[in-house]
């Protein structure tokens, strides 16, 4: 009986699952005799019933399933038996579980002939759920195969095509015995892949191999060809590609998934053209420039090449002449691009007199070459001519695509012709602008930079936004952002006024309420009303500010404002805020006070400094602004800043801004604590040595060279010396190695300390001039607590000067 049940089948699992010849897994099979008592019990009867064979073997099938078996015919009474039902034909019936459940099954019994068995039936069930989700997955399969709109190719792990359906075969025109063990571009010669920003791939089985080698699905790839039945035309595909792996978990081939989305993708990337025109053309003043601007933005993606050819009076800033037949103007190719070679040398040989024949005030096709000419009109004049190529196999121009290249020449032109008109006037203001601002900024320990400045469109699109970076003593950074009311020259000057003077207040290590009010008092006077010989003086009225300095000692921020929008703080993990900073008045009003409050900054957060241009315009509330800021460099990450800056102009600035927009964008982080020795010295004259001791010994750990030791043990002794003498307790010695090497000692008095030049019978007076000799920097700035004197010198530096010689055979006493 055994082999009676392994050995027979049904032939359902045909229709039902992916084996032939064998009974389909999860089946329960029993044999009965002539009188309907089982004869066999099969594992899978077992475990869908609950009976084990002992309980169930020469019992009647009623008896023990509790339902009669309708599903076949008895035999009749003179031994002959009844046609059968058809095999496969499932009845749902409602059986017995052991435990007296009923049972939901399909069930199903065939008449079956055995030499050892005589006439015997078989009988197959199958819990009913198991059998409704082969069903469907057999009719989803079929589906896929004759029916789905989505085209499907199975490749082996050698990237050969194995098996199609049919709507491959109906949009390519091949069958599965033409293209059975080829390679697709054996298949489809002509067929590439497309990237995102336009660009072309060849290898178009790359995808195909690393799905097969890595098991990672690839998704949405933009495949770009022609088909058989349609040579003349390029379709876009998308594409997605996943492992098939056997019941062991072997790779066994690569399942393609594919949906043309040719008039999807046309449509996108006419859309993206657009919407990047007005971001990438005419970005810049320069003529030749914004030419190639255009140039640059539709090769390839729309046209294989590109040439423009402006009019001489326009590259010298002058009224166009005319152009066209008879016209006298002479033309010049300011910008050509290509894609390729055929469409390089199509470019290379269009004729400028013949495109000047070709043209008047509409744009024109040339069959022949497979040229798009359009003509540059700004203001009803022509400025010259823009010519798109095109190579087989891609297609003409059509009336669409016309009108599309129409629309960006015609933003062209628009662009050429301001810069034209204005060149003079804005480019002098700009030059100033630039000027004034900082060319580069430097790069202080513990702080990444990044920023960006957006002159105000139109005609004298410049301000007086400005930003800074200082370094500052001990390691600490100053940072700065403001914004001068108004346009032009005069707004310029004034910010250029204040950026200086900000500097200049910023090297006395004020802290940033104090700076801001003695700004305010320099602001307040410009702003008095000038007296009738003064009347041309510019006025420092409605400015801005926002000041906060940066130790990467301890991570703290202190930092203030005068009437300018905080800052927004973006920790590590992506959680963007504006900074709770007590608001202050505008400069210039006068007597009222500044506040300042003190932050620990989080290890890798962002500071984001700003004007009011970046987050407010006409058409957008500054506190609309200010989230989709917050929104932005909350998704930023840890990527470069200069990637981030350009993420903010971008989700914040679709147009050119109405008002300047300056942004600066600061990522903290703290010194290395080994980077970092502090001691507390006792105000006894006799510690100046053990000073001296502790700071050798760490300049020794550190590595610093000799000469920088020797010149770091006498500051330290002079230093501490005199703050033990002049100063008091508590006295502070700290040693910080970044770049190069600062020396602070810190004490509690608050007198200043006076750099002069001893005579040469004075026994003392000596020691600063020779802490300002042999460092690069010092100066003194003062705490809550007392006053720190601060020195910095090179790591590496070179010969020191000669002021050890103090007369003719004369040396210091030890």
């Amino acid at each position: 009986m055994t082999g009676l049940l392994s050995s027979h089948g049904t032939g359902r699992e045909q229709d039902f699952g992916p084996g032939r010849g064998s009974l389909m897994p999860g089946r329960a099979t029993a044999v009965l005799d002539a009188r309907m008592r089982f004869l066999g019990w099969s594992q899978e009867a077992e475990t869908l019933f609950g009976y084990r064979p002992d309980e169930v073997l020469g019992r009647p099938a009623t008896e023990v399933l509790g339902e009669p078996l309708t599903g076949a015919r008895l035999p009749a009474a003179d031994g002959r038996h009844e046609a059968p039902e058809p095999t496969g034909a499932y009845r749902i019936l409602s059986v017995r579980h052991c435990d007296g459940r009923a049972v939901p099954v399909a069930l199903s019994l065939d008449p079956l002939r055995h030499d050892r068995a005589g006439a015997a039936w078989l009988m197959v069930a199958m819990d009913l759920e198991r059998l409704r989700r082969r069903a469907i997955d057999q009719a989803m399969l079929a589906g896929l195969y004759r029916q789905s709109p989505i085209q499907l190719v199975v490749y082996d792990t050698e990237a050969r095509v194995r098996w199609i359906n049919t709507a491959i075969e109906k949009q390519f025109g091949v069958t599965l015995e033409k293209v059975a063990g080829r390679r697709l571009p054996e298949i489809l010669p002509d067929g590439v892949l497309l990237t995102e920003d336009g660009r072309i791939v060849r290898d178009v089985e790359a995808p195909i191999l690393h799905a097969a080698r890595t098991g990672e699905p690839v998704i949405d790839v933009r495949y770009r060809s022609t088909t058989r039945p349609d040579p003349h035309h390029e379709h876009v595909w998308s594409v997605s590609y996943f492992r098939l792996q056997d019941d062991a978990g072997r790779p066994i081939g690569v399942c393609e998934a594919g949906l043309d989305i040719t008039d999807r993708y046309v449509t996108r990337q006419r859309l993206g053209l657009l919407s990047r025109a007005g971001g990438s053309i005419g970005r810049t003043l320069d003529i030749r420039r914004t030419a190639d601007d255009l140039a640059q933005l539709v090769v390839p993606e729309f046209a294989d090449a590109v040439t423009v050819d402006l009019l001489e009076p326009v590259l010298r800033g002058q009224e166009p002449s005319s152009l066209g037949r008879g016209g006298d103007a002479d033309l010049c190719r300011v910008a050509q691009r290509a894609g390729n070679a055929a469409a390089g040398a199509v470019a290379a040989a269009l004729d400028i007199e013949r495109l000047r024949g070709l043209t008047d005030a509409t744009p024109v096709v040339d069959s022949a070459t497979g040229t798009l000419v359009v003509p540059l009109t700004a203001r009803g004049a022509i400025l010259g001519l823009a010519a798109f190529i095109r190579t087989t196999p891609r297609d003409p121009f059509d009336t669409e695509e016309t009108a599309l290249a129409g629309e960006l020449v015609s933003r062209t032109a628009v662009c050429i012709d301001n810069a034209r008109r204005y060149a003079r006037e804005h480019s002098t203001a700009l030059m100033l602008q630039r000027d004034l601002l900082p060319r580069s900024l430097p790069r202080p320990p513990g702080v990444e930079i990044a920023h960006r400045y957006l002159p105000a469109a139109g005609p004298v699109g410049v301000g007086g936004d400005w930003y800074d970076v200082i370094p500052l003593s001990g390691a600490r950074v100053g940072l700065i952002v403001g914004d001068v009311a108004g346009h032009g020259m005069g707004a310029a000057a004034t910010m250029g006024r204040l950026r200086t003077t900000v500097a200049a207040l910023a090297a006395l290590d004020l802290a940033p309420d104090e700076l801001l009010a003695r700004l305010d008092d320099l602001v307040a006077r410009a702003g008095t009303p000038p007296s009738a010989e003064a009347e041309d003086e510019d006025q420092a009225l409605g400015v801005t500010c926002l000041y906060a300095i940066y130790d990467p000692v301890s991570r703290h921020c202190v930092m203030a404002r005068a009437g300018h929008p905080p800052p927004v703080l973006v920790t590590a993990d992506g959680q963007a805020e504006l900074v709770d900073l007590p608001a202050g008045p505008p400069l210039g009003l006068g007597g009222l006070p500044f506040e300042s409050a003190d932050f620990e900054l989080p290890e890798d957060s962002m500071l984001a400094l700003f004007t009011d241009g970046l987050v407010e315009s006409r058409h957008q509330d500054i506190d609309v602004g200010v989230r989709t800021l917050c929104d932005t460099l909350s998704r930023s990450g840890p990527g470069p800043l200069d990637e981030t800056c350009d993420g903010v102009v971008g989700d914040l600035l679709h147009q050119p801004p109405e008002d300047d927009a300056a942004l600066l964008l600061v990522r903290v982080h703290a010194l290395p604590e080994h980077l970092v020795e502090t001691w507390d010295i006792p105000a006894d004259p006799g510690e100046v040595a053990r000073a001296r001791s502790l700071a050798c010994g760490k300049l020794a750990d550190w590595g610093v060279a000799d000469e920088t030791s020797f010149v770091a043990e006498l500051v330290v002794s002079e230093l501490v010396t005199n703050a033990v003498r002049y100063g008091g307790a508590p006295v502070r010695l700290r040693l910080i190695r970044e770049r190069g090497l600062i020396v602070e000692v810190s004490d509690g008095g608050h007198t200043s300390p006076h750099l002069r030049r001893a005579a040469m019978e004075d026994e003392g007076g000596r020691g600063l001039f020779l802490v300002a000799q042999l460092t690069e920097r010092w100066g003194t700035r003062y705490t809550p607590t007392g006053k720190t004197i601060w020195t910095e010198m090179s790591r590496t530096p070179s010969e020191l000067p000669g002021v050890f010689a103090i007369g003719e055979g004369e040396e210091f006493p030890p």
